[in-house]
């Protein structure tokens, strides 16, 4: 069976927050050559992990679109990371 959208947003943010490295220093210097900033990237993502966090504590439920849309983002932040060898 598979999970209703709450609980797939929930272990998709854990998962997220377990892959990409926020509290990594390197993450958060800019070092001037690189394919997208990091910092960035970073602060925009955590934003919208932070945002997902409180509206499911609020009891908000996302639609699968939601789901698809914040997966999509964290990949290509992931990408970014890993060509600016931060991953």
């Amino acid at each position: 069976m598979k999970p209703d959208t709450c609980t797939a947003m929930r272990r998709l943010i854990a998962q997220i927050r377990a892959a990409i490295p926020f509290e990594d220093p390197r993450s958060r210097a800019c070092t001037g050559a690189c394919d997208g900033c990091s910092r960035k990237l970073l602060d925009f993502l955590e934003g919208e992990l932070d945002d997902w966090e409180r509206r499911l504590a609020a009891g908000e439920s996302p639609n699968l679109g939601e789901v698809s849309r914040l997966a999509r983002t964290s990949r290509k932040v992931y990408g970014v990371l890993e060509r600016n060898g931060l991953v």
